[in-house]
């Protein structure tokens, strides 16, 4: 008796050589519709399931394969005689091997089609198909990824059959398959019903791996990046081109993530640099080189070795500075033909990313693994709830536009976070401590190391203050104005003294603690 493989694919690519190899290796194919029009026009003989199954193909191919005479085949345990003795009473005669890839769903949602035709694409028989084979991977080898033609038909040449071992392996991948897909469709339409239900019992994320990193975090840690296929419309750290330089490392991708957000911020032309995770410097300017000028001048030292944000198209003149010290990554909507040449020639390392979708916001919601578990939450996409100012001094109109410049950049710094800044540039920034005062602390020295004076600028703190002690602290500073979002039980005697110091005070009605 002849060995038997079921074909029945969507992506077509390498299925007519690997037909073509197992007929030579002595397989009978039996496959249907499209799969088996392409191998008999390409002269490889095959038994459609139609007449395997004696039953026609109905509704249009929704149901073709659901049969026990298929499903018999897939799933008899070969040492089992009582399943054996059932197969041979009903004429059923084992599949081998089974390559099959589902009807196109994703793809159909990315070209922009209607609801109906989207549902068309949701592919029943060959899911329980690939379980099924997968479910009796000790006798059956399934095929999901036509890269793996290759090496089941070596393995087939070598030895005769597949091993236990790669059964198990592309068993174990067929089931990866089967549940990505699933969780694709579930997350389309949960859009597509206009159900958007944000937390579900049962949650499932369909992502799928971009590239293998060097490493992770440390070197002794290994890390992958993966992107969503159904997160393709908003703005895309995963999936953004790396036009030049060395590939992008775990921490990478994390400085970036946290650069881009930041510059977003801003529709004036703005030029963020951070350095672990943190800004250290950040400067809004009427040009592009100013800006950046600004960023670097008030904190060089952590700018050496850090990643580089724009929101405008880099060009020749900011080019040309951006090589006089050792960075990292370059981060831009995009890059000007002349700017993106001087800087590939010059930094043969230097990576320059453009960003996808630079001009919208990312989709989704944030996810953090924790031991045993995930926790999931909105992004931070509002600025402030209210603009209230609680002290008796408004603040000036020179003030409040550096009051809105700190409270963009705090909310991006980690918590618990002071920003200090003055004519929309940052003067000091105090990131991480784990008293408020110390982040105060923290942002003036960067401001005295750096040349800048305090006198006259403005404070941000993206949580309340507990205790009046960070007001009067910044009075010793000079400091004339401060955001926060309020909420303390101690707000009286924080406003008392801001207005002691006659420093001007709001409250926003929002934090943004970032952990």
């Amino acid at each position: 008796m002849k060995k038997r493989a079921l074909l029945s694919v969507s992506d077509k690519r390498g299925i007519v050589d690997f037909g073509r190899v197992l007929v030579d290796l002595g397989f009978e194919i039996i496959s249907s519709s499209g799969t088996a029009k392409v191998l008999r026009e390409n002269g490889i003989p095959v038994i459609e399931v139609s007449r395997i199954t004696g039953f026609p193909e109905i509704m249009g191919g929704r149901v073709k394969t659901l049969h026990p005479k298929i499903h018999g085949a897939l799933l008899a345990v070969r040492d089992n005689e009582e399943y054996m003795k059932q197969l041979e009473e009903l004429g059923i005669q084992p599949i081998d091997i089974v390559a099959i890839n589902l009807y196109p769903f994703e793809e159909t949602v990315k070209k922009g089609a209607e609801l109906d035709e989207i549902i068309e694409n949701i592919d029943i028989g060959g899911p329980a198909m690939v379980r099924a084979s997968a479910k009796n991977h000790r006798f059956t080898t399934i095929i999901v990824d036509p890269d793996d033609y290759d090496f089941v038909i070596s393995e087939l040449k070598e030895k005769g059959e597949t091993s236990l071992e790669t059964r198990r392996k592309l068993a174990l991948k067929a089931f990866r398959h089967t549940a990505f897909y699933d969780s694709v469709i579930a997350s389309v339409l949960n859009e597509k019903f206009g159900i958007n239900e944000k937390f579900p019992y049962e949650l499932s994320i369909p992502v799928r791996k971009r590239s293998t990193l060097r490493y992770g975090e440390n070197p002794h840690q290994e890390g992958a990046v993966y992107i969503s296929p159904v997160e393709n419309t908003g703005l895309s750290v995963a999936q953004s081109d790396v036009l030049h330089g060395k590939e992008m490392s775990y921490n990478n991708f994390l400085d970036v993530e946290a650069a881009v957000n930041l510059v977003k911020e801003f529709d004036e032309t703005a030029c963020v640099i951070v350095k672990h995770n943190n800004p250290c410097g950040v400067a809004v300017r009427e040009n592009q080189i100013d800006a950046y000028r600004e960023a670097l001048s008030r904190d060089p030292k952590s700018a050496f070795g850090g990643i580089v944000a724009f929101n405008r198209p880099v060009n020749i003149e900011t080019a040309k500075a951006l090589t006089e010290i050792f960075l990292e990554v370059v981060i831009a909507p995009d890059f000007e033909e002349d700017a993106f040449r001087f800087l590939t020639e010059k930094k043969k390392n230097l990576r320059v990313v453009k960003i996808r979708n630079f001009d919208k916001e990312p989709s989704g919601l944030e996810y953090r693994r924790i031991s045993g578990g995930l926790l999931v939450q909105d992004r931070d996409l509002r600025l402030y709830k209210e603009w209230k100012v609680v002290t008796d001094r408004e603040p000036s109109p020179e003030e409040v536009k550096d009051l809105l410049f700190a409270w963009k950049v705090v909310k991006h710094v980690k918590s618990n976070s002071v920003v200090i800044a003055k004519d929309n540039a940052t003067v000091g920034i105090g990131p991480g401590q784990t008293s408020r005062v110390d982040s105060l602390e923290t942002a003036v020295k960067k401001a005295e190391e750096f040349g800048f004076s305090t006198k006259g600028a403005v404070l941000a703190s993206e949580a309340f203050f507990p205790f009046r002690d960070s007001v009067d602290e910044a009075a010793k500073h000079g400091i004339t104005a401060i955001i926060q979002p309020g909420g303390s039980i101690r707000d009286p005697q924080v406003i008392e003294a801001a207005n002691e110091h006659n420093i001007a005070m709001v409250f926003t009605g929002m934090r943004h603690f970032k952990h």
